[in-house]
């Protein structure tokens, strides 16, 4: 090997550690539209199966079913929306007449009740007016910052997410529409021996994956109403945008339920402000760990099994690992995206190394 070998081959290597380090670069710069496009994907695989449907079994033309299951994904979210828009209004109205005093005693009587049943209600001098004073920062900051800060972030988010809809359902629109299209050209990426192999393998993820997000609203779902019946037993009010809410961060492996039942354990107590700690907030907080246990039990032995081994064909033991390295890898996006990140991998690897032990 000569020297003009040598040198040719290091420039080439140099040429192409470049070309991918300004590859990575720009999907950096352009990861808003990767999650646009992510998001799209996901809507397109759950809206194919009633585009299917629509197509085979009502004979829609192929536009007009697109087009239907667009008009419902929306309708969906418009309901969601004007769901949400009654609580905000009466949290605003809460807050416009709040008795910044009366809250303050009421913290301070619930914080006395817990300290004596947990058999802490002598403290010293000190830390109660260390307690005061965090007391008194945070009623300033609600009176004086808080409530500015939540509504300008609030039109942010609102902004952010009007484009972020449109775009996603842009892109949804074209990908139930010419999913054929997107297909024929990651073909052409490919050599000719193995584009039937390629086109096998987008088929089964397609299905796969369309029956897992639709499991995942089914589980949702059951979620929904377990947790809606608990806090209507406890009173909270607005219990069905809240049970809905706290469904949703069951999507987020293990983080997701303890967030949703601290989320149902504080407003229950927040809900009872001024009442008995023992008489009233202490059996209804019990009634909220017991409905909680019941919903984890249901999920975990009855609803996702079968999403996971019957829609995805994944050994239990699978699910966990590739969570936990999602997770360690990537935080909490990386365990959202970790099951059908790795349906897709191993449909993948099946079909083109079948033949490997491993």
């Amino acid at each position: 090997m000569d020297s003009k070998t040598i040198a040719n081959g290091i420039l080439r290597s140099i040429a192409i550690l470049t070309g991918v380090v300004l590859l990575l670069y720009f999907l950096y710069l352009i990861q808003t539209v990767l999650i646009y496009l992510l998001f799209a994907g996901v809507v397109a695989l759950i809206g194919r199966p009633i585009v299917q449907f629509l197509k085979k079994r009502l004979k829609f033309p192929e536009t007009l079913a697109v087009i239907v299951v667009i008009l419902f994904i929306l309708g969906l979210l418009v309901g969601l929306i004007l769901l949400f828009i009654p609580v905000l209004v009466e949290q605003g109205k809460n807050l416009s007449i709040l008795d910044v005093n009366d809250f303050q005693r009421n913290l301070q009587l619930i914080e006395v009740e817990i300290n004596k049943f947990l058999g802490r209600s002598h403290l010293n001098m000190e830390q109660m007016i260390d307690t005061q004073e965090l007391k008194k920062e945070f009623i300033q900051g609600i009176e004086m910052s808080f409530i500015p800060k939540i509504l300008n972030g609030l039109v942010a988010v609102l902004s952010s997410l009007s484009l972020g809809l449109i775009s996603v359902l842009f892109i949804s629109f074209f990908f139930l529409k010419d999913s054929s299209l997107i297909q024929n050209s990651l073909l052409t990426l490919v050599p000719d021996s193995k584009e039937t192999g390629l086109l096998h393998s987008i088929n089964k993820i397609k299905t796969l994956l369309s029956r897992y997000f639709l499991g995942l609203l089914g589980q949702i779902l059951v979620l929904f109403v377990i947790y809606t019946v608990i806090l209507l037993l406890v009173g909270v009010e607005n219990a069905l945008v809240i049970a809905f809410l706290c469904a949703l961060f069951n999507i987020i492996p293990w983080i997701g339920p303890i967030i949703a039942l601290g989320l149902m354990v504080l407003l229950t107590i927040t809900s009872h402000l001024g009442a008995d700690f023992n008489t009233v907030i202490l059996p209804d907080v019990g009634w909220v760990l017991l409905g909680f246990g019941i919903s984890q039990l249901i999920d975990n032995f009855i609803s996702q099994p079968v999403i996971f081994a019957n829609a995805i064909k994944l050994h239990p033991l699978e699910i966990f690992l590739v969570i936990l390295i999602s997770g360690v890898l990537f935080g909490i996006t990386g365990m959202i995206v970790a099951i059908p990140g790795y349906t897709a991998i191993k449909v993948i690897l099946n079909e083109f190394l079948s033949e490997n032990k491993i």
